[in-house]
């Protein structure tokens, strides 16, 4: 049962061959086996999980049948799930106790998913590392000395250690896709408002973070994603995408950006895994052409994340001043900044943004598809902000997110599967990316590249 599908888990309940919360039960044992060596799920209640897998069991005696039926489903620590503490990683919300579910949360419970735990995640989901003053550090499954990157890392270590098949995480900057790219799993960033974000906490990545469906399979992913998309009066910012067919991917024009011309350094066992990993999607049939994405000058991660610091700053600034001590160093460094800015530093950092969707819409008018790695390199130490050398190049501490948020501020879907392994045999990650509202073309196109790649992506299970 720990390696069945979302959907394998749903058929075999849904025609009572399994009870939800016998499939609850066999979860619940690994998570205690693990988790305390990982300090994946931050909040979890066995007991509280299987009360939801008894509610799942009285719907189906009432004659429900539910595509998520009995299936064990684990929340990031900054979305709502009505009832439970989700506190942000935050010593200020320790107690925070939600008042009512987030929509998606809502709609999986509809679906019979069971919430088995909660996913660490650091202070406000602002650093690409999971530790935080409330709840530590997240180890990496398969080396405890690693870290599983951030910010949805608790979710998919838990994915990584069979805790569950799917999870719900967020990615304001890549949060949702480097982690899984780090630990062998699957983690999409939808188009903005393809999934109605809240009710929540207030945001500091307004106008671009998302909810990431996360799972240990596309397939898996897709199950996730199917019960949680689609518009809701209620997040004026929600919107519809395409219809359910995609077409093949071999019938689509996919550029290959070697480091999404943004000239950002490599280490050299990723680009040797994603170079494998493009020439057997090319052997398999797929119309690949090597292609930068031509950037106006200065854009880069630098220049959209003065947004991050305001945003921190707007929402929690007043409270830094007071109570500097309740906050994680490293996000205090991000208010402080924040606090410093000037309007003509934000204006030029949402110019940047402005930037980056004409860019990547121009980029998608000319390919379908566009293929990079996910990150620039494997996971590093657990003590570590970030790598401090990535291709033999001194980096800054986000060195390693170099690739993901432009897609954030391009608006548009993109998703991080497996693409063999770097050095010590981790896992590397491959990125794959459409233009706005194109999410089923996406994952259509992993589910295919899943498949070709499946060869070079035999780690081992922890």
């Amino acid at each position: 049962m720990l390696r069945k599908s979302a959907r394998e888990i749903a058929a075999t309940v849904n025609g009572k061959a399994a009870d939800p919360v016998e499939v609850t039960d066999v979860f619940v044992t690994r998570i205690l086996e693990r988790n305390p060596s990982l300090n994946a799920l931050v909040r979890f209640d066995p007991q509280i999980a299987r009360g939801e897998a008894l509610d799942v069991r009285r719907r189906m005696q009432a004659g429900e049948t539910m595509p998520l039926a009995g299936v064990p489903v684990i929340v990031k620590d900054n979305i709502w799930v009505a009832g439970r503490r989700i506190s942000q990683g935050s010593r200020l919300f320790a107690d925070h106790v939600a008042p009512e579910d987030a929509i998606a949360v809502a709609r999986l419970r509809q679906a019979g998913a069971v919430i088995i735990g909660i996913g660490n995640s650091p202070e406000f989901a602002c650093k690409g590392v999971t530790n935080s003053p409330l709840h530590g550090p997240t180890q990496h499954p398969l080396n405890v000395t690693l870290t599983p990157g951030g910010s949805s890392g608790g979710n998919a270590a838990a994915l990584a250690a069979d805790f569950a098949p799917i999870a719900l995480g967020t990615d304001g900057g890549g949060s949702g896709r480097r982690p899984p790219a780090h630990t062998g799993t699957v983690g999409f960033k939808p188009s903005f408002g393809a999934i109605p974000y809240g009710p929540g906490f207030p945001e500091p990545f307004w106008g671009i973070s998302v909810l990431a469906p996360m799972g240990r399979s596309v397939a898996d992913v897709a199950a996730l994603f199917d019960v949680v998309v689609g518009a809701d009066a209620r997040d004026v910012e929600s919107a519809a995408i395409e219809a359910r067919s995609a077409p093949e991917p071999r019938q689509l024009r996919v550029a290959f950006c070697r480091d999404l011309g943004l000239g950002a350094p490599i280490d050299s066992d990723v680009e040797a895994a994603i170079g494998d990993g493009v020439e057997r999607l090319a052997k398999a049939g797929w119309h690949i052409e090597r292609m930068d994405v031509h950037w106006p000058r200065g854009i880069g991660e630098a220049s959209i994340m003065p947004l991050q610091a305001a945003g921190l700053a707007a929402i929690h600034g007043e409270t830094w001043r007071r109570t500097p001590d309740l906050f994680d160093p490293d996000i205090a460094v991000q208010i402080e900044r924040g606090m410093s800015l000037t309007g003509a530093d934000v204006g030029r950092a949402l110019e940047a943004s402005a930037a980056i969707k004409r860019t990547v819409a121009q980029f998608f008018a000319g390919y379908d598809l566009l293929l990079c790695p996910t990150a620039p390199c494997v996971a590093w130490p657990l003590t570590e902000l970030g790598p401090k050398q990535i291709g033999g190049v001194d980096v800054p501490p986000r060195g390693h997110a170099v690739f993901t948020p432009l897609f954030n501020h391009a608006l548009v879907p993109a998703i991080s599967i497996p693409c063999g392994r770097g050095r010590d045999g981790l896992p590397v990650g491959m990125q794959i990316a459409s233009r706005r509202g194109r999410d089923r073309t996406v994952l259509a196109a992993a589910t295919e590249a899943e498949r070709i790649l499946a060869p070079i992506n035999d780690y081992a299970r922890c």
